[in-house]
């Protein structure tokens, strides 16, 4: 059984949800990528969703493209973040690790060379978010083969037989998009969420993960109502970004993760 699965399944069984933190490999600087992994789950992360820093990452907002632009400046490749979920695994065998990403540099890297690799180094499943599910039966066949999740998104305008499609492809979870537009996203209106969710939850049994415009414990807690996971990444990414050392990202991650964590499961 997948690590994502078990942590699911661990979840469910303590009634509790999962936080989902995003984060830029090689952002704020490549050398504190991995104690800032670290420090996530230490202050309650479930899964890490891992971004690999492109040059064009077309779905993001502001905060993360400057995020990615900043790593590539400081000499991230797709290797070396391979390298960060390696030596992340040195220490932790047991926190699913999700690469997000584009297809470009995977496709510029090769799909078995990449999957094997990622495998290898201890990812669990990928979030690509402009391959279309049409699309992607080659790389689907090499992620079951080396028992790796396929993660695909669900956006507002889905429509239900599209959302049926996509299902039929996804694997360890399900991420939804809370809002139209782009990640980081300050126009929040959940109010149609619990139709939507309702829908999808009739059409599977894989877990739900919402995320877009999640920023503090309120915006968490409301989103949470409809889904199995939480994603934060811009909110987070930003903090970050104000960093200079260590000891400044495990400081800000305990102040602003922690408290998300804990109203998240009423610890």
């Amino acid at each position: 059984m997948s690590r994502l699965n078990k942590k699911f399944i661990k979840l469910k069984e303590n009634s509790q949800k999962a936080l989902i933190p995003f984060i830029t490999a090689g952002h704020p600087h490549p050398l504190m990528t991995v104690p800032t992994m670290h420090a996530l789950v230490k202050n309650g992360a479930s899964i890490i969703e891992l971004g690999m820093p492109f040059s064009d990452p077309m779905a993001d907002g502001i905060v993360i493209q400057q995020s990615s632009e900043e790593a590539i400046k400081k000499g991230m490749t797709l290797s070396s973040v391979l390298d960060v979920v390696c030596e992340f695994r040195e220490k932790d065998d047991k926190t699913p690790v999700i690469l997000m990403g584009y297809l470009n540099p995977i496709e510029k890297f090769g799909y078995q060379n990449f999957i094997q690799q990622a495998s290898e180094s201890g990812v669990d499943g990928l979030l690509i978010v402009d391959m279309p599910p049409e699309e992607a039966d080659d790389l689907l066949s090499l992620l079951n083969q080396y028992n790796m999740s396929q993660i695909f998104l669900i956006a507002p305008t889905t429509t239900r037989k599209r959302q049926e499609y996509i299902l039929s492809k996804s694997s360890g979870f399900i991420y939804c998009v809370a809002l139209k537009g782009v990640t980081g996203s300050n126009n929040v209106d959940y109010g149609d969420l619990s139709e939507k969710f309702t829908t999808i939850r009739s059409l599977t049994n894989l877990p739900i993960a919402i995320g877009f415009g999640v920023k503090d414990v309120e915006s968490a807690l409301a989103v949470a109502e409809y889904g199995d996971a939480v994603v934060i990444g811009s909110a987070l990414v930003k903090k970050l970004g104000k960093c200079n050392n260590e000891k400044q990202i495990k400081k800000t991650i305990k102040k602003f993760i922690k408290p998300i964590a804990k109203a998240l499961n009423k610890d």
